[in-house]
């Protein structure tokens, strides 16, 4: 369908020590819940084979992902070896953040380009209620500011839900004024089935842009900075501030989609809504080599048809995603 491969997201572990209710909701991923066992999840050793794999098919950005992945032993070791398969690949990590800031100088050290951080509320106790953690959201802006004085490119990314936090869209917008850094607004989405999504739920990115002109003045659509790039692009003029918009639900992005992702038990995954994943992990164990792989996956994304987004509202099909916490997102 014309959609090159460019972008590989890759989760490193299922665990994360949030119980955000739109990922991994507490009453699903209790101290009950079966987590992958070590021997499931895929090593960096693997990890390094399949990325040397998509080099030669057009790679140019890898993005670390979870769970949270500063949770993972030694990410930054990993880190490190996929910097050492090519010094221009595009090294980013997506966190929750409140580990950052003990991790950032070995992260920036290891090769670690740029780092988005997920947070949805400035409100402490409404951060907390979302995260249902005892976390403090100044842990996350202290891992924000330490990524920033590192010499990290940084971006938040919250994603808003209808009677949730619509309150606090502007208070994110004055943290990225005042650090100077962009924010991605983003549609509350159906992936997975454990957290209760409905579409009344959806807190469209017109309706995030009309609350943030009403404080902050006009916005204007600018275009994208690359091919694929799947948020929407908006200057907020008075501030010359970049705003994303993620638009998955209202205006879906599947004509341009570029990214692959692995699970933490070493599936590859040609769409974020996908219900199956291709086991590359089997295949790396059964001694399949770099060669091996490059053809195999390949043939996947050139077979590939995902449009789930495009084809949500006429699907009458129940779907089963995976759930965000294989793949990160």
């Amino acid at each position: 369908m014309g959609r090159p491969l460019r972008d590989l997201r890759i989760s490193v572990t299922d665990r994360c020590n949030f119980r955000c209710t739109y990922c991994m909701p507490k009453e699903h991923f209790d101290s009950n819940y079966n987590f992958l066992p070590k021997s499931q999840i895929i090593s960096y050793e693997e990890i390094i084979l399949i990325v040397k794999s998509m080099l030669p098919l057009g790679l140019s950005k890898v993005r670390i992902t979870g769970g949270e992945p500063l949770l993972r032993k030694d990410i930054c070791s990993l880190i490190s070896m996929i910097r050492n398969l090519d010094e221009n690949l595009d090294i980013a990590m997506t966190t929750n953040g409140v580990l950052l800031k003990n991790n950032i100088q070995s992260l920036k050290e290891s090769g670690l380009d740029r780092v988005t951080v997920s947070l949805d509320a400035i409100d402490n106790d409404l951060f907390q209620e979302i995260t249902d953690s005892k976390f403090e959201v100044s842990q996350v802006i202290e891992g924000i500011k330490s990524a920033i004085d590192c010499g990290l490119e940084v971006k938040i990314n919250s994603v808003i839900k209808r009677n949730k936090n619509e309150s606090e869209i502007n208070k994110l917008i004055e943290t990225s004024i005042e650090y100077n850094i962009p924010v991605r607004f983003i549609e509350f989405m159906d992936v997975g089935t454990t957290n209760s999504w409905e579409l009344d739920s959806v807190f469209t990115g017109e309706e995030i842009r009309n609350i943030i002109q009403k404080q902050f003045g006009p916005l204007t659509k600018t275009k994208p900075n690359y091919y694929g790039e799947v948020a929407k692009q908006w200057k907020m003029a008075r501030h010359d501030l970049d705003i994303g918009f993620i638009e998955s639900i209202s205006s879906p992005f599947c004509g341009t989609c570029t990214r692959a992702r692995i699970s933490s038990n070493g599936k590859l995954f040609t769409c974020l809504f996908s219900e199956q994943g291709f086991d590359l992990l089997s295949l790396i164990r059964m001694e399949a080599d770099e060669q091996d792989l490059s053809q195999v996956i390949s043939d996947i994304w050139n077979k590939r048809k995902d449009r789930y987004s495009e084809k949500r509202k006429d699907s009458t099909k129940i779907s089963n995603p995976v759930e965000m916490s294989y793949i990160g997102g």
